[in-house]
């Protein structure tokens, strides 16, 4: 049920054309972006239901323009997915976190935030719980977003379609920096993230069955106790700059449902 590290063993590099290269006996990966391409990895396993923890670190220096992106996706036109996006910026200004949660095919549930720390200076840990009840994005152990389970009202909620891993680095310089006024750098090409101690304590989906049960593993019906809900209260309060469920003008027929449940 766990997998750790090793990329070799548990990715595939899915495009970029030699921009992605695994290093280091597989404990490695470093994804680049040049004005020809960026580059990509996926993870051969899917799962149903984790906890996913991956240490990246960022593009540095004058990022801006480029999107690093770390998430857990579907297949099909009616995908599920769960976003860790980091959107470059200006030497010397932070990156902006973007996270996101698709069900169905349906997205527009943004939170945004600025980190506390250097995302470029060294590796840090992104983490996603995910179990029937609720998604918990982690930053360093830290949570910085709780999104749950609404099905009760009408919401449909990701929890019927496997998802691999999934990361990429890519040009996004029509809105990625300032909602685009700010273009990518190409004379600081080649732009490179890294990646390294992956680790899934996760149900790998084979065969259209899940390898655990729902009694089998500590994060399945993990939800936040209260030291959590401080530190998460402490991140919403301090770093937090977008919440879809704040954004009326987004929304004239109303807020989303999910958005009394937060």
């Amino acid at each position: 049920m766990a997998s750790y590290g090793n990329f070799n063993e548990y990715f595939d590099i899915t495009w970029g054309d030699g921009r992605a290269k695994i290093l280091n006996n597989g404990e490695l990966l470093t994804l680049s972006l040049d004005k020809a391409s960026g580059s990509g990895f996926e993870s051969k396993n899917e799962y149903l239901f984790g906890n996913i923890d991956m240490q990246l670190k960022l593009v540095p220096g004058n990022s801006a323009g480029t999107v690093t992106t770390y998430y857990l996706r579907s297949q099909g036109s009616t995908w599920d997915e769960i976003d860790f996006e980091f959107l470059g910026n200006l030497s010397g200004d932070p990156y902006i976190l973007h996270t996101n949660v698709y069900s169905q095919g349906y997205g527009k549930r943004e939170q945004e935030f600025y980190l506390w720390f250097d995302p470029t200076a060294d590796f840090h840990t992104y983490s996603i719980l995910w179990n029937p009840q609720r998604i918990i994005f982690y930053v360093d152990g830290t949570p910085i977003r709780e999104y749950k389970n609404s099905e009760s009202i009408g919401v449909p909620f990701p929890k019927n379609q496997p998802m691999r891993i999934t990361s990429s680095l890519w040009n996004a310089d029509d809105w990625a920096t300032r909602g685009g006024r700010v273009k990518t750098d190409w004379t600081q090409s080649p732009f490179t993230a890294s990646y390294t101690n992956f680790k899934a304590d996760a149900c790998v989906w084979s065969d259209g069955a899940s390898t655990c049960s729902s009694n089998s593993t500590w994060w399945f019906s993990r939800e936040l106790d209260s030291t959590s809900k401080e530190k998460l209260k402490w991140v919403q309060n301090n770093y937090l700059i977008y919440n879809y469920c704040t954004d009326p003008k987004r929304f004239p027929q109303g807020l989303p449902l999910e958005c009394n449940n937060s």
